[in-house]
């Protein structure tokens, strides 16, 4: 009897999309292309990827008590099926019994890598549903803001991100948005003119964290003018969530209200989000602005592998890893300095360093551009 499912290999099916992961496979181990926001994913995370939770719809959330389980209480499954069994949960789907499993994991991992500061796991709340980065910090605004607010984040040119309040971004068509830059001297931020700036514009967020500016925020001196304006502090810490999961960079935990960031850049992992709180108002308004908010269906496959992603994070061979990429970068910075090209903003200390094309002359006198 013909069962319609379909259990042919790739190869088999559609030879030109197999032959295209291949090359890019190839291309990947082969060509180094420097692109701070990239990573490779460990083969481990790419199968729950291609997992059979890839297949589930789960609207919702999972019972709020899980929050604060232990991982060895998620994963007693006894417990957890009896519950759900005998009570349900808040999904919209049924069949998600181990998603809610995933899900918990998920937030608990994470919550346990990023405790910081005096907080523990227990004290904070996470969203791993946002699809991505934008996503995530647009959730934000929706749900700490009305369309016309103000914000304060860094311009784009000067190393923010579109969603900081790009003007051909949402962040910079509904809320008013303004930039603090770098100090055309010394070439990094001027906290001074950061408050100056902010007492102007009285925003009712500021944005710290960016996408092309290569030294750590001082999450404190950010946490002192957001509180002399009033305003929320959001650290966008995309791109170096890696480091300071593995301790190399400080957390920002404890002094910006809520946190975002991606889990595909320093962290290795899938092409997810994930945004934290400590405020448990401001987390309930993060999630219902996530969903129904933002979007509906979480991808549970990336989920499950942001899971497996938090736990790698925590290992030994992880903070060597994130050790090693910042003197890296630091040593290939100043080597490059020293060979003559220009490097913005006099350094680094992260994962990420810029050369000015413009410090690149040919023979004719033409610099690339």
């Amino acid at each position: 009897m013909q069962d319609f499912l379909i259990t042919d290999k790739l190869a088999e099916i559609d030879p030109d999309i197999n032959s295209l992961t291949e090359i890019e496979a190839e291309r990947q181990y082969r060509r180094l292309i420097m692109i701070p926001s990239e990573s490779s994913a460990p083969m481990a995370v790419r199968q729950v990827l291609g997992s059979a939770f890839t297949n589930i719809y789960a609207e919702g959330y999972p019972r709020p008590e899980t929050r604060t389980m232990s991982q060895e209480d998620i994963m007693n499954y006894g417990m957890q099926l009896g519950t759900y069994r005998r009570y349900s949960d808040p999904r919209y789907y049924k069949g998600v019994e181990y998603v809610d499993m995933v899900e918990a994991l998920a937030k608990r991992r994470c919550a346990e890598l990023f405790a910081a500061n005096g907080y523990e796991a227990d004290d904070l709340y996470i969203n791993v549903q946002a699809l991505s980065g934008a996503p995530a910090n647009n959730a934000v605004y929706t749900a700490l803001l009305k369309p016309g607010d103000s914000i304060l984040g860094m311009d784009l040119l000067h190393g923010g991100h579109l969603s900081h309040g790009s003007p051909v971004n949402r962040s910079g068509i509904n809320y008013v948005a303004y930039h603090y830059k770098v100090d055309a001297e010394t070439e990094v931020i001027d906290y001074d003119m950061v408050e100056k700036l902010a007492v102007i514009s009285n925003p009712k967020i500021i944005i710290a964290g960016y996408s092309s500016y290569p030294w750590i925020p001082d999450w404190k001196k950010f946490r002192k003018i957001a509180d002399r304006v009033g305003a929320v502090l959001l650290a966008d810490i995309s791109h170096i969530a890696g480091l300071i999961a593995a301790g190399v960079a400080e957390s920002p935990v404890g002094y910006a209200h809520v946190i975002t960031f991606t889990t595909h850049k320093t962290l290795c992992g899938p092409r997810g989000a994930v945004i934290i709180s400590h405020d448990h108002e401001t987390a309930s308004l993060i999630d219902k602005a996530v969903f129904p908010g933002e979007q509906g269906g979480p991808h549970i496959n990336n989920i499950a592998a942001m899971a497996l992603t938090f736990k790698l994070a925590k290992t030994d061979a992880f903070k060597a890893l994130q050790i090693q990429t910042q003197k890296n970068t630091e040593a290939l910075s100043e080597s490059l300095s020293k060979h003559g090209l220009r490097i913005p903003y006099k350094g680094t200390n992260s994962h990420l360093t810029l050369i000015d094309c413009k410090s690149v002359v040919s023979e004719a006198g033409v610099p690339l551009t």
